[in-house]
């Protein structure tokens, strides 16, 4: 019989293996760009707009998503979720044109919607409040390593057999995974944050949620942090390939780099350095907030390309600023079962809402700085200026690290 313990590493390197499948949907159509761009003959800005239409979905999802977890658990809501996303990308494999592709990024934007919020509340009913900073950053890190390791490995099978062979690839992963999870997920039955299982649905206590400074400054850390996440996530080998000068296998490549950096930085400070030192007596909300503050100010570093234009500076800089970024977001996705317990699916949802209004805006407004100066460099400035306001957020709005006081209805 499997032991509580055996249990939990067994959710974690579920949730983990989630992430990664999850995020080769997403990077799958950042290295498809010139593609596209002969395929369909799309624009700077027509790819901007379609690098965010899955975040167009995946945002106006987040609260309702958040309110399905709140009542009907973890696993039912996730397996309809990997399903749906399943048939987003096989729909990608065999668009014939850009419409049906924006189709199949809507679709793609409703089917994860639920992940992150999911996998928040997974780890709030699965491990202890001391032990949460490991398996959290397990399933966060692995959206690292995923472009890390997705970059390169799509951008080949797309050069060398095609853009309908890189989203079916994907596609089979994705399916894989649904039945994976559908076989192993279950919900413990002594939850360790002493949620209990099912809540309503008020919108009263949503409304009473988003009055809460401490959820305003944790969504508008995580929305700060997710606007540098995706100019990255979907421009980086653009800009690679254009400002850099690099060829188009180089700019796939090399694009690995700063990802797998910040998978080990999430992974090793974000959650093994957070939950050690919680462990030997430090205080909790003191040691998540220095790390949530000072590794999104390392992630001013993104402004780099404005002002230096020597090819190892920038990536050095750019490889220090996800990093950064990598390891407070750990302590990000800890926040939801930290706060409100018993409405970590909602509180999820508001900080995923948004973390996709910041996901939807970066690639766009990339794509129009692009489009009309012929350079990133303001991009990348606009980037620093966004997570300014984050720090803001962390440091300020959210205060002290501890369970909020949300009133019954908010929570049944």
């Amino acid at each position: 019989m499997r032991t509580r313990s055996s249990s939990r590493n067994l959710i974690a390197f579920l949730l983990g293996i989630g992430v990664l499948v999850n995020y080769f949907d997403r990077v799958n159509l950042s290295v498809a760009h010139d593609a596209l761009q002969h395929q369909f003959g799309m624009t700077d800005v027509a790819f901007g707009y379609l690098l965010s239409a899955y975040n167009w979905t995946y945002a106006g999802m987040q609260l309702p998503s958040g309110s399905l977890l709140d009542r009907f658990g973890v696993k039912p809501v996730m397996v309809i979720g990997i399903v749906l996303w399943s048939l987003a990308s096989g729909l990608a494999a065999v668009a014939p044109t850009v419409l049906v592709l924006f189709m199949a990024r809507f679709l793609l934007g409703i089917g994860e919607a639920p992940t992150f919020p999911a996998y928040s509340k997974a780890v709030g009913l699965w491990f202890p409040e001391h032990q949460r900073g490991i398996p959290t950053a397990t399933f966060d890190g692995s959206a690292k390593l995923s472009i890390g390791i997705g970059t390169p490995l799509l951008g080949l099978i797309l050069l060398r057999y095609g853009l309908r062979a890189n989203f079916a690839t994907t596609a089979v992963l994705s399916a894989i995974y649904a039945a994976l999870f559908f076989w192993v997920y279950r919900d413990p039955a002594h939850p360790e944050s002493g949620a209990t299982q099912h809540f309503g649905t008020s919108a009263h206590g949503l409304m009473q949620l988003l009055r809460e400074r401490k959820v305003l400054g944790a969504a508008l850390g995580s929305g700060a942090y997710n606007y540098s996440f995706y100019l990255l996530l979907t421009w980086l080998p653009v800009y690679l390939h254009r400002g850099l000068h690099l060829d188009a296998r180089g700019a796939v490549l090399w694009t690995a780099v700063p990802w797998l950096f910040a998978a080990a930085a999430g992974f090793g400070l974000g959650g093994v350095l957070v939950d050690r030192l919680i462990a030997r007596g430090w205080n909790a909300s003191s040691v998540r907030r220095a790390v949530l503050v000072v590794g999104t100010s390392f992630g001013l570093l993104v402004v780099a390309p404005g002002f230096v234009t020597d090819p190892r500076l920038v990536m050095i800089c750019l490889t220090l600023s996800i990093s950064g970024l990598s390891a407070a977001s750990p302590v990000m996705w800890s926040l939801p079962a930290l706060l409100a317990p018993n409405a970590s699916g909602r509180v999820g949802g508001i900080m995923n809402f948004s973390n996709q209004v910041a996901g939807i805006t970066a690639p766009i407004v990339t794509g129009y700085i692009s489009g009309f100066t012929h350079s990133f460099a303001w991009a990348f400035l606009v980037a620093g200026i966004v997570l300014v306001f984050g720090i803001f957020g962390y440091a300020v709005l959210l205060g002290r690290i501890e369970k909020i006081s949300v009133p019954v209805e908010a929570a049944a």
